[in-house]
């Protein structure tokens, strides 16, 4: 008689994962962060609450692991190459407004997803007045994303196509901050043609002086 095989926890537990963090999104893309619940959660997934709790300690904890993992996801999709491995940080290969571009462009793609956008804005819209949401959605997503500007713009300061008294940092809000004013107000379309006026005319203000 054949042994019965042992039930694979480990699986049973990444399956229920990641269906709450399927729930948790559907939930706020359709009734928005403040209607959504523990309890529904709980619902759409088909787990009890209890699962919930020991594994998080708040809705908003749900969400913002739901959403990095959505996030991680896409970004591996976009950046798979023939290996399959994702492109690490932004590509430097040697023309700044090439990669800037590159980047940018991709980012637009990522705004404009029915499947990123829903949760992106539910997220940013209550981080203003969540601090500790607002807070744990900088310092979880954004400062890494924005850490990888700065590597790529000191790695031009040292090429000489940046300015030596450019402060990375505040430079970087140059290109994303035009591109999320125009995306939270929906006033024009966010293209990839808008994305490249935005590193042109950053650059453009970033390079030495001749």
């Amino acid at each position: 008689m054949a042994p019965t095989k042992a039930p694979d926890s480990s699986r049973r537990s990444d399956r229920s994962r990641r269906a709450i963090h399927d729930a948790a999104l559907a939930l706020v893309t359709e009734v928005g962060y403040r209607r959504t619940t523990i309890e529904g959660i709980a619902a759409r997934a088909g787990v009890g609450k209890q699962t919930i709790y020991r594994w998080w300690p708040s809705k908003a904890a749900v969400l913002m692991d739901a959403f990095l993992d959505l996030a991680g996801r896409a970004a591996e999709d976009a950046g798979a190459g023939d290996t399959g491995e994702p492109a690490p940080g932004i590509p430097d290969t040697g023309d700044l407004v090439a990669d800037l571009k590159l980047v940018l462009r991709a980012t637009v793609d990522e705004l404009n997803d029915p499947a990123l956008e829903a949760p992106t804005r539910a997220l940013t819209a209550e981080g203003i007045v969540d601090a500790k949401l607002g807070a744990a959605f900088v310092h979880k997503l954004l400062d890494p994303q924005l850490a990888l500007y700065v590597t790529r713009l000191r790695a031009a300061q040292e090429a000489g196509d940046v300015r030596a008294d450019v402060d990375p940092r505040i430079a970087l809000e140059l290109l994303i901050g035009p591109l999320m004013h125009r995306w939270l107000l929906r006033t024009l379309p966010l293209t990839h043609a808008y994305a490249d006026e935005i590193v042109d005319y950053a650059v453009g203000g970033l390079a030495p002086r001749t």
